[in-house]
C-alpha cells in the first residue's frame, strides 16, 4: 500500500525508553528493539496523535531547522520494520513475524537475586582482585599451555578438555541467565562461535527494557561467575599442596580454560560481553562498525570502498578509543596462539606421533590414530 504526505497511520503496539543518547523503541509484538533519535521519537508521538504526515513534516521542520524532514522517506522506513498497523484506514496485510519464545521463566527472580546484589558485586570484585595477587605471587599458579595435557595419552586428554570446558562455559552463560532473572525477564540458551570455535550465547536482548545502568552487570555476570571459578581453582591448588595429581591436574585444566576466556572478553573486536558493555557505556551503539571504517583509513594499504563518514561528532572521541581496544584485542588474540594454542598443537604433535611406530598393537599407536582424527 503506498504511503502519501497526506497519509494517515496507526503503529503497532511499541513501548519508548529514554536511552542515554537516544531512544530505545520497542515492538511489543515482535519483541525486537530498534535505536531512534529525538526527531524520530516526535514524529512517532505525533502520528500516534492521529495527525497526517504532512502536517507532522510541518511541525518537524520548524522545530529542526537543520534537518532534512521527509515524513514519507521515514514512514517507509517505519512499514519495513513493522511497526505501522494501518495506512489510510486499511490494514496492512504483512507477513507475521512469530515472536521468539524465551524461557527459563521457572527459575525464580529470588534465585537470580541471591547471585546478583550489591553484596554478591563486592564479592565479586574481591575475588577478582585476589585472582590477579594469587597468579602475580604465585608463579607456579599461573596457566601453562601443558596444563592441557593431563593424561599421557591424548585420546584421553582430549575428552577431559571438551568437558571441562564445556561445563566452565554453561556456568559461565548460566551466570548470564541468572542476572537476566534477577529482573524477572525472559533468556534462552543457544549456540553461537568465536572465530571458529563454537560457544554457547545466552539471548540477551530483554536486557532493552532496563535502564542503561542496570545492563551492566548483566553483560559483566558471566565473568563474575568465571571469577568464582578462577578463585576456587586457585585455593584448591593452594591448598591442595602435593595431593592427589589428577585433581590438581584438573585444577590446572580449569584455570588455563578459565584465563584464556576471560582474555578473549577483552578482544572486543568479537563482540564480546566487554564490548557490549562498551557500547552500553558509551552510548554508541555501533561502534565496532565505525571502529573498522577508522582503521581502515589510517591504515590505507588496506583496500576497501570509501562510504559516508556516519560518525558523529559526539562520537568521534569514543570510537577513536575504542579502535585503540579493538587493536589490543586482535593483539591479545595473537598472544593467546603464540603462547598457548599453537605450542599445545606442537608439544601435542610430538606427543602422539612417534606413537605410529610401534605398530598397530601398541596402545600408543592406536592412541595417535585416534587423536589425529578428532
Amino acid at each position: 500500500m503506498n504511503i502519501k504526505i497526506n497519509s494517515s497511520l496507526r503503529l503497532v503496539p511499541i513501548e519508548i525508553r529514554k536511552d542515554k543518547k537516544h531512544y530505545i523503541v520497542e515492538n511489543k509484538i515482535s519483541s525486537e528493539f530498534y535505536e531512534m533519535p529525538e526527531i524520530c521519537i516526535d514524529a512517532i508521538n505525533l502520528i500516534n496523535h492521529g495527525k497526517i504526515l504532512a502536517e507532522i513534516e510541518c511541525q518537524l521542520k520548524d522545530k529542526y531547522p537543520k534537518e532534512d524532514v521527509n515524513l514519507v522517506d521515514f514512514a517507509l522506513q517505519l512499514q519495513d520494520l513493522h511497526l505501522i498497523e494501518v495506512i489510510d484506514g486499511i490494514n496492512v496485510v504483512r507477513e507475521e513475524k512469530k515472536k521468539e519464545q524465551l524461557g527459563f521463566l521457572w527459575l525464580s527472580p529470588r534465585i537470580g537475586k541471591f547471585f546478583f546484589n550489591k553484596f554478591s558485586y563486592y564479592l565479586y570484585g574481591t575475588l577478582f582482585i585476589l585472582n590477579i595477587v594469587l597468579l602475580l605471587t604465585h608463579s607456579y599458579l599461573f596457566p601453562h599451555y601443558k596444563d592441557l595435557f593431563l593424561f599421557d595419552y591424548m585420546a584421553l586428554n582430549i575428552p577431559a578438555w571438551i568437558v571441562i570446558t564445556f561445563l566452565t562455559v554453561f556456568i559461565h552463560e548460566f551466570g548470564h541467565v541468572l542476572a537476566i532473572r534477577a529482573k524477572n525477564l525472559p533468556t534462552k540458551l543457544g549456540a553461537g562461535h568465536r572465530l571458529f570455535v563454537v560457544v554457547l550465547e545466552t539471548d540477551m536482548s530483554s536486557v532493552w527494557k532496563l535502564p542503561l545502568k542496570e545492563r551492566n552487570v548483566l553483560f559483566l555476570a558471566g565473568l563474575c561467575f568465571d571469577t568464582v571459578i578462577l578463585s576456587i581453582a586457585l585455593l584448591s591448588q593452594l591448598i591442595a599442596g602435593d595431593g592427589s595429581e589428577i585433581f590438581l591436574g584438573i585444577m590446572n585444566i580449569i584455570v588455563l580454560d578459565t584465563f584464556i576466556r576471560m582474555i578473549y572478553q577483552l578482544c572486543i573486536y568479537m563482540k564480546t560481553d566487554f564490548y557490549y558493555v562498551l557500547e552500553n557505556v558509551s552510548g554508541c551503539y555501533n561502534l565496532m562498525e565505525n571502529a573498522q571504517r577508522l582503521i581502515r583509513r589510517k591504515l590505507p594499504l588496506l583496500k576497501f570502498n570509501e562510504v559516508e563518514d556516519e560518525v558523529f561528532d559526539g562520537e568521534r572521541k569514543t570510537v577513536f578509543i575504542y579502535s585503540i581496544f579493538y587493536l589490543i584485542g586482535v593483539g591479545l588474540t595473537v598472544s593467546l596462539y603464540v603462547f598457548f594454542y599453537i605450542p599445545q598443537l606442537l608439544f601435542a604433535w610430538k606427543k602422539v606421533l612417534p606413537g605410529f611406530s610401534y605398530g598397530a598393537g601398541s596402545i600408543s599407536f592406536w592412541d595417535a590414530f585416534f587423536s589425529l582424527f578428532k
